[in-house]
């Protein structure tokens, strides 16, 4: 199993780590970086609103690195913790830990440098960002392991992807508001639209192994519970925009949105893993629109 990390280099030379950097790459997902996006355009939503237009450049910078950092985390302590299923997974059994290309050690270190990293970015902001961002990670952290213990660890990433927005807003207008929860709240029923999506085409494997997901607890009526959760976020946005008296470019990105959440019930009409693994990916457009419609209201960068 491990022979591919184990090879030895010939006599004279070092590792290859060129090699190995892409490995490290491919274990944080760094080749897909949808992850990245469904995770960046909530955050990017929330820093717009809470600057009333482009926010402040620094600000920007330091959450859009910190995103790929804390996603690529993320994606490497998933992969240890779920290092003696993947193997059983369709999807799943290529990744660098699963077939023993990369360590576990080596996960480990590079888990702490990509936290550590996103923690220097942090420090970078004022304090009650600072503080916010333990709570950040601890959900980054806890939420590979949720898997074991409830059907709901979609709601668990929410809450990790969606921690972001209250983060957003602090480092930007250095407080919190009604509207910042309710931004929150939203990004996590996105969350658990799309992985409940992306959950249903590891459904067969995952019943096999004992894991638990929202796609096991809905069962059948998952379509249904899928798009009442669509409903449910479209009119969350719908509410943020009649308090953030937001005009017509808005309404324009959730009508789109709101097509694409139709076009996802097709695609997962008859449950297939293909279907299923588009409707999660449609979601980047979803959240892209949305983005597009909110920054139309706003002044460009003077």
């Amino acid at each position: 199993m491990n022979s591919a990390r184990t090879q030895a280099a010939p006599r004279g030379e070092g590792p290859d780590w060129r090699q190995r950097l892409v490995l490290y790459a491919r274990l944080a997902r760094l080749h897909r970086p949808i992850g990245i996006l469904l995770l960046l355009w909530p955050m990017l939503w929330a820093l717009w609103m809470a600057a009333g237009g482009v926010p402040k450049l620094d600000v920007l910078a330091i959450f859009v690195l910190g995103t790929v950092l804390m996603r690529s985390a993320g994606c490497v302590i998933n992969d240890y913790a779920d290092r003696n299923f993947d193997g059983h997974v369709e999807r799943t059994r290529t990744r660098p830990l699963a077939t023993g290309a990369v360590s576990e050690r080596e996960a480990l270190t590079v888990f702490v440098v990509l936290l550590a990293l996103a923690a220097l970015l942090v420090l970078a902001t004022n304090t009650l960002t600072v503080m916010m961002s333990f709570g950040g990670a601890l959900l980054a952290i806890t939420y590979p392991f949720a898997k074991r213990y409830t059907h709901l660890p979609q709601v668990h990433l929410g809450a990790a992807f969606g921690w972001a927005v209250p983060m957003a807003y602090t480092a930007q207008s250095g407080d919190v508001t009604p509207m910042t929860w309710l931004l929150f709240s939203t990004a996590v029923l996105w969350a658990v639209i799309y992985d409940t999506e992306y959950a249903m085409v590891d459904r067969e494997d995952d019943l096999k192994l004992g894991i638990r997901s929202t796609a096991i607890l809905f069962a059948e009526s998952d379509r249904a519970i899928i798009g009442g959760l669509q409903l449910l976020m479209l009119s969350n946005l719908v509410v943020i925009g009649q308090r953030a008296v937001l005009t017509w470019p808005y309404y324009a990105g959730l009508a789109v949105a709101a097509a694409l959440f139709v076009y996802q019930q097709f695609l997962i009409r008859d449950r297939s893993r293909a279907g299923c693994f588009a409707a999660f990916m449609n979601n980047n457009w979803v959240g892209g629109v949305i983005f597009a419609g909110l920054a139309a209201c706003y002044p460009p960068l003077a």
